[in-house]
């Protein structure tokens, strides 16, 4: 009914929150609003600039990114480890 291609229809919460949740994690990790990068300041030595923190989580969020991209058009990736444990 509300299912995307090659998504069935059951599997769409699934999906749709792993792809949700993935991109707010890296909200929390992207300028201007890093605030995860504010709280891993707080943490860091005093010589860790915010410039560090923000040009370090940088690789982290290109593998997401890449994470995501691959997701999105194999929705698979998502809903086959959960489909081994659970049956519809």
């Amino acid at each position: 009914m509300f299912g995307f291609p090659g998504v069935e229809p059951g599997d769409v919460p699934l999906w749709y929150g792993v792809i949700l949740m993935v991109n707010m994690q890296m909200a929390f990790l992207s300028p201007a609003f890093g605030y995860s990068l504010f709280y891993l300041k707080s943490m860091a030595p005093p010589e860790v600039s915010m410039a560090t923190n923000f040009r370090s989580s940088v690789n982290f969020m290109a593998l997401q990114w890449t994470g995501i991209g691959l997701c999105i058009p194999f929705p698979q990736i998502v809903t086959w480890p959960p489909s081994l444990i659970y049956t519809h």
